[in-house]
Formats: structure tokens, C-alpha cells, sequence
């Protein structure tokens, strides 16, 4: 079963994703330039989102970096007082490079690697368990010690790494095949580059003397509609986290997590924190879909993109229906008028527990 996620949130003058410029992402589509947000960057806002979930964060987010083996090292430490610290990074960095995951001289990894807390876990009782072989250069040659050490950086994904995935370019075999896609938003109409004159004094200066600015810049914004669409996939959603109940936890923190973050960049510059103003959630039995079709024709309007945007928007889910099986489900969650009426929600929390009755529903009949 595959859920799509579809969004529509209006967003003031904002420049949360920058290219290598400064200025805001864009895209040309439909032969006009939209504002774009990139998938990584609202990826990484989820993963934030998650390591605000309290007791759930540790299982929600993993994490992303150079610095695994010192990281275990630590914890190697701090599990066992008796293996000293250099010791103790000597007995991470051979669980790395075992495992085929190339370390450098500063003991980090040459590239990001994505880990789960309780891999980390488990890596920490391997190393403090095989010691000696660990050390043994004969011992940890051998084909079998490799498998195994392999085995302790698989399994125990978090829902970020099972949701997003991890590609080890070294080893296929500790890649993970994320179930969740996430395109780059764009906004479902034409729009212009801004440019904001800023000029700062100096509080101190003497003003009968220069009446002068002490700094002066620009800064480049739009403000935008956005479609943003991601979808999951179930089946491999509950592969990854080896188990039903878990996944469909992860699921519902996704759902919410993706619809209600959002990337942080210039949020002190512009306060442009919104809220999403329509969330459709379709449940498919045979491929996801991504609507943004719908906007290859740029709306034009004087009088606000959302309504528009949402007619467009059901009015492409209609059109496409011809083409794919009949979803299982189709909720929607909006502030404005909606066509689909009978599967509308009251609120963010009654739309997460819809999409879990319905795939309960699906699943009992399977």
C-alpha cells in the first residue's frame, strides 16, 4: 500500500531554502519560474520535527554523521570502565572498517553515515563482547567475524533511516532502501524575484558627526503558494522497521511531522512560519501519485492561490483516477471549501487516526 501526502500552504515573503547564491531555490516549470523548496531540506526539517517527540525521539531519529566512530568509542567507555580510551577507539575503528565503512586518520568516516540509536547499541556490546578479536588481526580476518560484525550495523533502523534510507557506496549490503519519497516543493504559480535593502546603524556612533549607515545589504525573497507532495510505502515501511505496529507509529509521526515543519532558513529575517492550509492523504493499493500535473498550468489569480490552487488540485485527482485503481481512502483536511466532502476531517489528529482506520480496515480484509 502506498500513502500520498499532498500539500498546499501559503507562505509570505520567505527565503528558507537557498541555492549557492543566497538567493531562494527556483525552478522553471510550465514555462514560468516557481519558488522551490528542496526535498532534502524539508527532510531534514521532519528529521528535527522527530528529535522533538520526547520519549519517542530516540527510535524517530538516527543520526546522520562523520563522527560514528568516536561516537562508539565513547560509549564503549562509558559502558565498560575497563577499556581505556584509546583503547576504546582503536576497538571502533576496527568495527568500521570491518564492517566496510572507511574510517580516516581522524577516526571519522570518510563520508556521512546514517545510524540508529539502537545499532549503536548493539554495536557497543559487539565491540565490548569480541574484544579480543577485535584486536586479533588473524580473527577478524576471517570471512565469518566480518558477516557478523555487518549483522550489528543492520536492523534496528530508526523510522528516519527507514523512512529515508542510507546508501554505503562500500557495501550494498548495509544500504537501506528508504520506503518515503519527498519532491521538491514548488509553488503552483508564476513568481518574481524580490530584493530587500537593509541598512543597519551604529548604536554608539557619535550621530551629530556621521549620520551614516554602519552597514548595508540586500537580501532576495518571493512569497509563494506551495504544493508539497511525498508518499510512503507501506509494505516497505514495515520491512524496514520489522514490525506492523511500529511502522504504522512511524507512519502517523511522518504524516504530521511533514505537513506541519518546515525548513528554517532566514526565520529570524522573516517570521514566515505558516501552517498548511489543505492536506489530502490518499491511500493507493497500487502506485503512488504525485499531483503536481495539476499545476503545470501556473494559476493566475489577484485574489489569494489557495482557492484556486485547491480546485486544481481535486479537479487533477479526478482526472488522474481514470488512470490507477480505486484508492483505498482519500482524506482531506482543509481551512477552505473542499470537494470531498465525506472524507474530511476535523482536525489534524482526527485526519492521523482516519488513515489509521483505513489501512486497519484494508488489512482485515486482506
Amino acid at each position: 500500500m502506498y500513502i500520498d501526502i499532498n500539500v498546499l500552504q501559503t507562505v509570505p515573503a520567505s527565503n528558507i531554502n537557498r541555492d549557492e547564491t543566497g538567493s531562494p531555490k527556483t525552478v522553471i516549470y510550465g514555462g514560468v519560474t516557481r519558488a522551490r523548496v528542496s526535498s532534502q531540506a524539508w527532510k531534514r526539517a521532519v528529521r528535527q520535527a522527530f528529535s522533538q517527540e520526547g520519549k519517542d525521539s530516540d527510535w524517530l531519529e538516527g543520526l546522520r554523521t562523520e563522527f560514528g566512530p568516536i561516537l562508539l568509542s565513547k560509549e564503549i567507555a562509558k559502558k565498560n570502565d575497563g577499556i581505556d580510551t584509546e583503547t576504546a577507539q582503536q576497538l571502533a575503528d576496527s568495527l568500521f572498517d570491518l564492517a566496510g565503512v572507511s574510517v580516516n586518520s581522524d577516526h571519522k568516516t570518510k563520508a556521512l553515515y546514517m545510524l540508529s540509536q539502537g545499532q549503536l547499541e548493539r554495536m557497543v556490546e559487539f565491540a565490548i563482547d569480541h574484544q579480543d578479536e577485535l584486536e586479533d588481526k588473524k580473527a577478524s580476518g576471517a570471512k565469518k567475524f566480518k558477516d557478523a560484525v555487518k549483522n550489528t550495523f543492520k536492523g534496528a533502523n530508526s523510522a528516519d533511516l527507514a523512512l529515508f534510507g542510507r546508501m554505503v557506496a562500500n557495501d550494498q549490503a548495509l544500504t537501506v532502501d528508504g520506503a518515503a519519497q519527498v519532491a521538491h516543493a514548488i509553488s503552483t504559480h508564476e513568481i518574481v524575484p524580490e530584493f530587500d535593502y537593509y541598512s543597519a546603524i551604529d548604536d554608539a556612533k557619535d550621530s551629530d558627526s556621521d549620520a551614516g549607515a554602519a552597514m548595508l545589504g540586500t537580501i532576495e525573497y518571493n512569497s509563494s503558494t506551495l504544493y508539497r507532495y511525498a508518499n510512503v510505502n507501506l509494505n516497505e515501511l514495515i520491512h524496514n522497521l520489522g514490525d506492523p505496529e511500529i511502522a504504522y507509529k512511524a507512519l502517523r509521526y511522518f504524516i504530521k511531522d511533514f505537513t506541519m515543519s518546515m525548513p528554517t532558513g532566514k526565520q529570524h529575517s522573516f517570521a514566515n512560519k505558516t501552517v498548511p492550509q489543505y492536506i489530502m492523504v490518499t491511500l493507493r493499493p497500487d502506485t503512488p501519485v504525485n499531483l503536481v500535473s495539476a499545476f503545470e498550468d501556473p494559476v493566475v489569480a489577484t485574489h489569494g492561490y489557495v482557492a484556486p490552487s485547491i480546485k486544481k488540485l481535486e479537479d487533477e485527482y479526478n482526472k488522474i483516477e481514470k488512470m490507477v485503481d480505486d484508492p483505498v481512502a482519500n482524506l482531506v483536511l482543509t481551512t477552505e471549501k473542499t470537494s470531498f466532502t465525506d472524507g474530511e476531517a476535523d482536525s489534524l489528529t482526527d485526519l492521523l487516526n482516519k488513515v489509521g482506520e483505513a489501512i486497519l480496515k484494508e488489512g482485515a480484509q486482506e
